[in-house]
């Protein structure tokens, strides 16, 4: 029998029969790993465990520790509900069911809407599919077969989707005789779903756009042990108390109104303190790292983002452009080109070099209504965007700064734990092999001088450059996308960027993106729900309420408030006609750090009584004493 040798994901050599199928290898090489896994990739691509292995290749295993493998296990539990779906609701049409960052979903087309009690009994159906273990199993047929397939099911909108595929062979998944068009890979079979849950029902336009007809999104949650399913239910219930949505109103930090538009934020007077003290705080941290604060203009001509190739990649996200004097103008949805010309206004030397840009750029981007949430998703945001113009010899010292300075920002924000992916070289891409072999290696030796684990990307990275992503982690463990540090091989081509070398001649520079908090209107949603609402004293709008027992010491508290302010505290007067406990639970419900509350014995001795939120009486003291223990507390 022929053999063949596999590189395996432990860095080994083995050898197997050609011809060989992946649970096979793992049955006969690593049992322990044969119930973990969900998929493989075989010289980077995701196979099903059913493939067999017919020349020499490298491989991987996929466990549903793996983003990756998160997304098949799930992607694989939509197949299994919908097939339930159509069992109990025949007339039902089918949309598309993909894995999303916390699960999956399924559209459905059926006319009266599902019900809590249909939930329960998809759930049941789902059970009896799970339990008989049904093998997932690829199938193959042409376009022309596959669309007379779906036209007997009446599926209109999979002959949609299948109209606009190019390919003649497409790829369909079959379980317990349910067939839905599918690339895959899937799970072995439908048994591996050891654990699952219906969460909710949702409206969604079919393809997001309000033209077309409205389905029933049903989503869900699925994993492989009922342990993993109970944690995820209590961290579920643990999130809708910190949801940023219910927060920010009652908190009242910022809203969005129907009368100006969907995704745009109007920041209340407490969110408008936060947001200026974040950007205080990254003004200043800038420019301590070297770089140059920027104000660009938020409109720009059309032709400058034909030119950055923003019409070409990012249109279905740009607004329409509008007319002015005969000339073509776009809203900006990126700051990139703005920082082109900047660099582009004089010659640079390569002593001058890195040169970095940054600027909170405020920028707008259309998103389908039915994707909008809150805070996380909208459609005007300040990005805190910046570019670095440096040498190819600078890379592997400016990608350790960066890191250096990114992981220090979020520490300051109370982030220590992080998912972290680095995303490498696609099959098309602009730019020379070597500077992207250089730029990839800047950016592991940079992960790697600060120990940080990190899951490799292969392919994963933009046509113009690989990146790093880095996700925080939150209070509740949940990842959020925040940082991005990307490398851009385009656009120095495009607005023909150069630097006057050491040797007089012209250089080409190479630019690194980097975005570190995100957006700011999404890093304040993650901050509201990583403390609950309870901000840290350094971020609190109110970091102190002064509270007069009765109407008599109100002179005392004036003059109390009056000194806290001259220490630059953020001070409020609470001097209503209500009793003192009234005030104390609004004070709490409104997470105000430190309450002060002064009656005649604290006028008296000229004291306060200090509360502390969440903590209670923390006794009496001198109020220098306290203004100083309160400035070490936000200087920690």
């Amino acid at each position: 029998m022929e053999k063949i040798k596999v590189k395996i994901f432990d860095g080994s050599e083995k050898w197997f029969e050609k011809g060989m199928a992946i649970f096979k290898v793992l049955d006969k090489s690593f049992p322990d790993l044969k119930n973990k896994a969900i998929a493989a990739k075989v010289n980077g691509e995701a196979v099903n465990l059913n493939e067999k292995l017919l020349s020499d290749c490298q491989l991987e295993i996929l466990t549903f520790d793996s983003p990756q493998g998160k997304k098949i296990f799930w992607h694989s539990t939509s197949h299994i509900m919908a097939s339930a779906v159509r069992k109990l609701f025949p007339g039902v049409k089918l949309g598309i069911g993909p894995s999303i960052d916390e699960g999956f979903y399924y559209d459905f087309d059926k006319d009266t809407p599902f019900t809590l009690e249909d939930l329960e009994k998809i759930e049941n159906k789902m059970s009896d599919i799970i339990k008989k273990d049904y093998p997932f199993e690829k199938r193959k047929l042409s376009k022309s077969e596959a669309l007379d397939f779906f036209k007997k099911e009446n599926e209109s909108y999979k002959i949609e989707l299948l109209s606009e595929l190019d390919e003649d062979t497409i790829t369909l998944y079959m379980h317990n005789r349910f067939l839905d068009l599918c690339k895959g890979p899937h799970l072995l079979s439908t048994g591996k779903v050891k654990s699952f849950k219906l969460i909710k029902v949702a409206g969604a336009y079919w393809r997001g756009s309000e033209k077309n007809r409205m389905l029933q999104r049903i989503y869900g949650i699925s994993f492989p042990n009922k342990e993993e399913l109970r944690k995820y239910l209590e961290k579920i219930e643990k999130a809708k108390e910190r949801d940023h949505r219910k927060l920010g109103k009652e908190l009242d930090l910022y809203s969005v109104y129907d009368e100006a538009g969907a995704g745009l934020v109007f920041w209340h007077p407490k969110g408008a303190i936060i947001r200026r003290i974040i950007e205080e705080f990254w003004i200043k941290e800038h420019q301590k790292a070297g770089y140059e604060i920027v104000y660009t203009p938020h409109i720009a001509k059309l032709d400058l983002w034909k030119r950055s190739g923003h019409t070409d990649f990012y249109t279905e996200y740009m607004y329409p452009s509008m007319k002015a004097e005969e000339e073509e103008y776009q809203i900006r949805p990126m700051n990139c080109p703005f920082h082109m010309l900047i660099y582009q206004s004089k010659i640079r030397s390569y002593r001058e070099l890195p040169f970095k840009l940054a600027e909170l750029g405020t920028v707008y981007r259309y998103e389908r209504s039915g994707v909008l949430h809150g805070l996380m998703r909208v459609r005007g945001l300040t990005q805190d965007d910046a570019h670095i113009f440096c040498r190819s010899d600078q890379l592997k010292e400016e990608v350790i700064k960066l890191l250096d300075f990114t992981l220090y920002l979020l520490k300051s924000f109370g982030f220590s734990g992080y998912e972290i992916f680095l995303a490498t070289r696609p099959e098309k891409f602009i730019g020379q092999k070597r500077d992207w072999e250089k730029a990839i290696q800047s950016l592991k030796s940079a992960l790697e001088k600060h120990k940080l684990s990190y899951q490799t990307d292969e392919g994963g990275g933009a046509f113009y450059g690989p990146k790093i992503d880095l996700w925080i982690k939150d209070s509740l463990g949940r990842p959020w996308q925040c940082t991005t540090i990307q490398f851009d091989f385009n656009l120095p081509e495009r607005f023909d960027l150069t630097f006057v070398g050491e040797d007089g001649k012209a250089h080409r520079p190479v630019i690194i993106h980097r975005a570190l908090l995100g957006s700011l209107e999404r890093f304040f949603g993650i901050l509201i729900e990583h403390y609950a609402g309870a901000f840290p004293l350094w971020l609190s709008p109110v970091q102190i309420v002064v509270m007069p027992v009765t109407s008599e010491i109100r002179d005392y508290a004036q003059d109390v408030v009056r000194r806290l302010l001259e220490k630059d505290f953020r001070v409020k007067l609470d001097d209503r006609n209500e009793k003192i406990n009234y005030k104390i639970r609004e004070a709490e419900t409104q997470k105000i750090p430190y309450m002060f509350i002064v009656g005649k014995k604290e006028k008296k001795d000229n004291k306060i009584s200090v509360r502390r939120h969440k903590k209670g009486d923390m006794g009496i003291f001198d109020l220098d004493d306290i203004i100083s223990q309160i400035e070490e507390e936000i200087k920690k």
